[in-house]
């Protein structure tokens, strides 16, 4: 964790590095290998750019490199749009965020329409505490109450896990949307405290997050197994909310008989 704060982005091209094998580089592998993915040298040859070079972004020697070599390194560590968007958030200046609090003020005309929506529906900021919620969403999980933290209840709360028939599957992906959300804020407060707890107390999420996994938060579809419902799925819709710093509006709504099957998203 200490030297991804120092060098963020170093550290995260040495982790997507360490992903990408010679096979699927195309690199033809003769001998023992020390290194689970490719050297730095192959990484550099692909990309097109000089071994020394990519040795001093590694080594955070230089953390702002061209657009050019940054879409070099994403060709040569086959990064889709989310990895992609993240390594050029980490090339960049940090953001805001990382120097100021996120304001939590949701405007009524929200709150209003949470409660006169049918379906559970409930406002998240961007570390996934929950704002508001209504009586839809509560009977549906009471862990979506204000105040609580939806990916700490996921990785520390039984309940929790036993609420998500693919547990490890949901933690993955949420643990991902989480790093997409605070980008290149490395030094964000809230964002430490989060993360450090989780670290501390949870395995699981020390092997996840290692893994410096992007994704964005999209539609989805959420599959529950309820403790007095039964199996429970539902389509899940996320707004944002105009005029907020980050605030998102969550709706969980039926899917509808017939509806096509889709492989069940791994958000939630």
């Amino acid at each position: 964790m200490a030297r991804e704060l120092a060098n963020p982005l170093g550290t995260y091209l040495r982790v997507r590095r360490d992903l990408v094998t010679p096979e699927q580089a195309g690199l033809l592998v003769t001998g023992n290998r020390r290194v689970p993915g490719l050297r730095r040298e192959e990484l550099a040859m692909i990309a097109g750019i000089s071994a020394d070079y990519y040795l001093r972004l590694e080594r955070g020697k230089d953390r702002t490199p061209s657009p050019h070599v940054l879409e070099a390194l994403a060709r040569a560590l086959q990064l889709d749009h989310d990895h992609f968007e993240h390594l050029k958030a980490l090339a960049s200046e940090p953001s805001r965020v990382a120097t100021s609090s996120p304001q939590h003020e949701i405007p009524q005309t929200a709150r209003e329409l949470i409660d006169a929506l049918g379906h559970p529906a409930f406002i998240e900021d961007a570390y996934f505490d929950v704002l508001a919620a209504n009586e839809a969403a509560l009977e549906l999980n009471p862990r979506l109450q204000p105040g609580r933290n939806q990916i700490r209840d996921l990785y520390l709360d039984k309940d929790e896990q036993a609420l998500h028939p693919d547990w490890d599957g949901v933690a993955a992906c949420l643990t991902a949307s989480l790093r997409h959300a605070m980008g290149n804020a490395t030094d964000d407060p809230r964002f430490h405290q989060l993360t450090g707890e989780l670290s501390r107390s949870s395995i699981r999420f020390q092997q996840i997050w290692a893994r410096h996994d992007v994704r964005a938060q999209r539609g989805a579809v959420v599959r529950l197994k309820h403790p007095r419902l039964g199996e429970q799925t539902f389509n899940r819709e996320q707004l944002q909310l105009n005029g907020t710093d980050r605030l998102s509006l969550v709706i969980y709504y039926p899917r509808t008989p017939g509806e096509g099957t889709v492989t069940p998203s791994m958000n939630a």
